[in-house]
């Protein structure tokens, strides 16, 4: 994807959004910057799977949602997103598409690819830019690099590589944890759409059954899962979690915390979580 300043994309309200104000040039220093400060304002969200509201992805209704809007969204609004801004700095920038490993047992077979990542070319290496995998927000972008450590401020990474397939790993308490599983095939346009289609309407995907938010702000990872509310630090530390007891604290919670507007009363998301 590559846009101008003054295309489709209007890079000026995203760098406004997200409150960057560095410098533009297509470096490793300006991508971390970018990412984390994207992370910052604009949180991961699944309010409109929960809620069966169509999740659009032209580049017009994600800038609608995520840069005009006091809203978030999930792994392929927030990466098109960034892709568009990326390109239009002038990144060489390619989305990729992975398959979720989170939550499914380590023998269990690969599923089907429903997530959005970015490949970034840099004069310095290969990175992974990825500002929308919920479970696991990354923090900085990745050297796309097999079998080395890589520490962020908030979490230690490594990649694996098995025949032609890339795992992400990231350390926990317990050992290594796999967020996902890809490859370095380009996707289309079209290869999202499908991706987003399963994963905003299959009622078999926790992505339309529960509500799931997350926001990383000064080596803090926030996220709320239905009404548990929790702070991390690195690692995935916790270091406070509580449950919400009322529409009014998951109305405070989305609006302090998240720095969400839902499109509906947060009455009616509370009964949907368990209220």
């Amino acid at each position: 994807m590559r846009m101008t300043m003054d295309g489709e994309f209007r890079l000026q309200n995203y760098l406004a959004r997200i409150g960057y104000h560095g410098p533009l040039h297509a470096d490793l220093a300006t991508l971390k910057a970018l990412q984390l400060a994207h992370l910052d304002a604009i949180p991961f969200e699944t309010l409109d799977p929960l809620l069966r509201r169509p999740v659009k992805l032209d580049l017009a209704s994600v800038q609608a949602k995520l840069v005009d809007g006091r809203r978030g969204g999930y792994c392929y609004e927030h990466n098109l997103l960034l892709q568009a801004a990326v390109a239009a700095i002038g990144f060489e920038v390619t989305g990729l598409a992975g398959r979720v490993r989170w939550m499914s047992p380590p023998d269990s077979p690969l599923g089907a690819k429903t997530h959005m990542l970015l490949k970034v070319d840099l004069a310095d290496g290969v990175y992974l830019a990825d500002a929308g995998f919920g479970a696991c927000l990354l923090d900085a972008p990745l050297l796309l690099k097999a079998d080395i450590e890589q520490t962020t401020a908030m979490g230690t990474y490594r990649l694996t590589q098995s025949d032609e397939l890339l795992w992400l790993n990231a350390k926990r308490e317990g050992g290594w944890r796999t967020l996902y599983v890809f490859d370095l095939q380009p996707q289309l346009q079209s290869d999202y759409e499908l991706g987003n289609w399963f994963t905003s309407t299959n009622p078999a995907i926790p992505l339309t059954t529960r509500l799931i938010m997350e926001r990383l702000s000064g080596r803090r990872r926030y996220r709320l899962v239905d009404r548990t509310l929790s702070t991390e630090a690195r690692d995935g530390e916790v270091v406070s979690e509580r449950t919400l007891a009322s529409a009014a604290e998951l109305a405070d919670a989305m609006s302090d915390t998240f720095r969400v507007t839902p499109p509906v009363p947060a009455e009616v998301i509370f009964d949907k979580i368990g209220g």
